[in-house]
């Protein structure tokens, strides 16, 4: 594939989320690449009067460091700290409503990406494999359970997912 053709799939498959190749710096990725033997360049293609491109294919080299990456990723299984759960720990002079506001806020941000998936899982679902199928399936998960414990933690401030603060029976 030629560059733009690799960006475009790298954005499809999230990979900044499982290497450290961002989408912005891959051209200087694919530099570093050749330079380390991981790919090389084929050929140089140019249609009509579209600047000219380099055809990239992954060398064996490539394909071993690319196997170990996956099976790196297979088999970690720490949990990242998330950072509101610091915030959280952080915020016991920012008044219940400000802060049930910014909750609500998230909520409402992850409900949405959560029916983006959805959605997005329908309209490829006849394409997915089984094992494509299971990760969307796994992100979906991730994002029920956020949305379960933002719900959750809104009940906690005593802050309804609408934005009432329903007061105690001694206030």
């Amino acid at each position: 594939m030629h560059g733009h053709q690799i960006r475009q799939s790298a954005q499809r498959d999230h990979t900044e989320l499982w290497t450290d190749i961002k989408v912005g710096s891959l051209y200087g990725a694919l530099h570093r690449m050749a330079g380390e033997g991981l790919i090389e360049e084929v050929r140089t293609e140019q249609e009509g009067s579209l600047p000219a491109r380099t055809i990239y294919e992954i060398t064996e080299d490539g394909r071993l460091e690319l196997e170990s990456l996956r099976d790196a990723a297979l088999r970690d299984t720490k949990l990242a700290p998330d950072p509101v759960d610091l915030a959280l720990q952080l915020s016991e002079d920012v008044p219940t409503p400000i802060l049930a506001s910014t909750i609500r806020d998230r909520l409402g941000a992850l409900t949405c990406k959560l029916e983006e998936w959805r959605r997005l899982k329908e309209v490829a679902a006849p394409y997915l494999t089984p094992l494509e199928t299971h990760g969307f399936d796994h992100t979906l998960m991730r994002l029920e359970t956020e949305v379960t414990w933002h719900e959750g933690l809104l009940k906690a401030l005593s802050v309804t997912p609408a934005g009432v603060v329903e007061r105690g029976e001694d206030e």
